[in-house]
């Protein structure tokens, strides 16, 4: 197993939250304005990089069909004036069909009470009726925005949880990383055992790390 694997599935089976990835990256990582729709759900994967652009949802569609088992797909919009990207219909194929185990966007969806009724793992910068238009863009989206995105996005780790979404950078697929996770478990371990058991209090705990010296 490589080590990009590892770290997923050490995530997936421990439930490490973003709070405790985002402390674990420095606490940053945080992928801006994507907000859980449905309650209760964790999600850990690859990040698969698609995006909508001069308000057509066209791309979406042709860049879908690429997501694999186990993806999170990650949606951006360009010039899109806060038109929704997707809805039910795209969020179903991905997921029921394409297998991914989440979707984020830091741009609206639409279809709200069906991604709610369906209690699908989407995580997006809230809602509006208004879509994009489904109509194919001559003019490709700008090279350097693409470029830039997909190097920073595609292939990374997205972590999702009630929290938000954080994002693993590919430099960061490392033993190092998968050594700190191990270390900031053991930590919260530690913080509670002090406060739940001991009844320290939080200034002991954290500020003055008081559980080194006994």
């Amino acid at each position: 197993m490589d080590i990009k694997k590892e770290i997923i599935e050490k995530i997936r089976k421990n439930r490490i939250s973003t709070t405790e990835v985002a402390d674990c990256l420095g606490k940053t990582g945080l992928f801006e304005n994507a907000h859980c729709v449905n309650r209760g759900h964790f999600a850990v994967g690859n990040v698969r990089w698609i995006y909508a652009y001069n308000e057509s949802n066209w791309s979406i569609h042709e860049q879908a069909r690429d997501v694999q088992a186990g993806d999170i797909v990650m949606i951006e919009a360009f010039n899109c004036n806060n038109r929704a990207t997707i809805g039910e219909l795209v969020s179903k194929f991905m997921i029921l069909y394409r297998e991914a185990v989440g979707i984020i966007s830091n741009a609206p969806l639409r279809d709200a009470n069906d991604l709610i009724k369906q209690n699908y793992p989407v995580w997006c910068n809230g809602f509006t009726p208004v879509g994009c238009f489904n109509k194919k863009i001559e003019e490709p989206l700008d090279e350097e925005i693409c470029y830039t995105h997909r190097e920073k996005y595609d292939g990374s780790i997205a972590v999702c949880d009630d929290t938000g979404v954080v994002i693993i950078p590919k430099e960061h697929h490392t033993v190092e990383f998968l050594e700190k996770l191990d270390n900031i478990e053991k930590q919260e371990d530690t913080w509670f055992e002090c406060l739940d058991r001991r009844k320290w209090d939080t200034y002991d705990i954290v500020c003055l790390k008081r559980y080194l010296n006994e």
